[in-house]
């Protein structure tokens, strides 16, 4: 069985919610005693519309079962599905939308990612791009993270970011990096076109392939005594931006 196909345990209300709305293939979910059936009315009712058994077990099976912060459920799911690169077009055509994607450099942590999911599934990124190797993929500590988005932001797993890269810009996409020198303020982005905006990675920051290859280069201004801003922060101000820039007040 490939890595793509195990199995995940996933944990929390929202996770779970989002798994069945989404018509993601939930096996099983389980419920500690003592949680309040009030408060997870509209989990059980899909559950039991899509067929998917629910066993109240005591809270330390439970526990047993996965790490994160569950809130008393869990659930046993199917494999995330990683997107192709055609779907990431494809969305953006079905909202009438320049494409706006994002690819992410060796990210390694999984609440950065599952961060990310969540801002780029509410501002309406078309998809995300992230390398097979040295990076963090789609787990279960991602979808508790992503608080559920991550059914519904699309992502693309490559063999090389670079080669994916030369591949979005034959195909009309324009490609932006951050770079504290030689680079403009982030406020200034051209963002009505076509765009992929590359973040790097916790430690490294963007590569040097990757960075010879954007287009644009913009920094985040600080006036402060750090000298970066994490992964999630960077790429959020980053993804408000276009949001902004596309949507306009009045």
């Amino acid at each position: 069985m490939s890595e793509d196909l195990t199995p995940e345990i996933i944990g929390g209300k929202n996770p779970v919610l989002e798994a069945l709305r989404a018509d993601r293939d939930v096996n099983k979910i389980w419920v500690a005693e003592g949680v309040q059936k009030k408060g997870i009315t509209e989990l059980l009712q899909l559950a039991k519309e899509k067929g998917v058994l629910v066993q109240f077990v005591p809270k330390k099976k439970i526990d047993g079962l996965t790490d994160s912060n569950h809130q008393g459920i869990a659930a046993a799911v199917a494999a995330y599905n990683y997107a192709e690169l055609n779907n990431l077009f494809n969305a953006a055509a079905a909202r009438s939308e320049d494409p706006f994607f994002l690819i992410l450099d060796e990210l390694e942590d999984p609440h950065n990612l599952g961060s990310i999911m969540r801002t780029a599934d509410a501002i309406g990124v078309h998809g995300l791009i992230i390398p097979r190797r040295r990076a963090v993929g789609l787990t279960a500590v991602v979808a508790k993270s992503s608080t559920g988005a991550i059914e519904h932001v699309p992502v693309v797993r490559v063999n090389n970011l670079s080669q994916t890269v030369d591949e979005l810009k034959k195909r009309g996409v324009w490609i932006a990096g951050t770079d504290a020198k030689e680079s403009m303020d982030y406020r200034n982005m051209d963002a009505g076109l076509p765009l992929a905006i590359i973040i790097g990675s916790e430690g490294k920051g963007m590569s040097r392939i990757l960075r010879d290859k954007c287009d644009f280069l913009y920094q985040l201004p600080m006036i402060g005594h750090v000298t970066s801003l994490n992964a999630s922060v960077a790429a959020s101000l980053l993804m408000y931006e276009v949001y902004r820039k596309r949507n306009p007040l009045g």
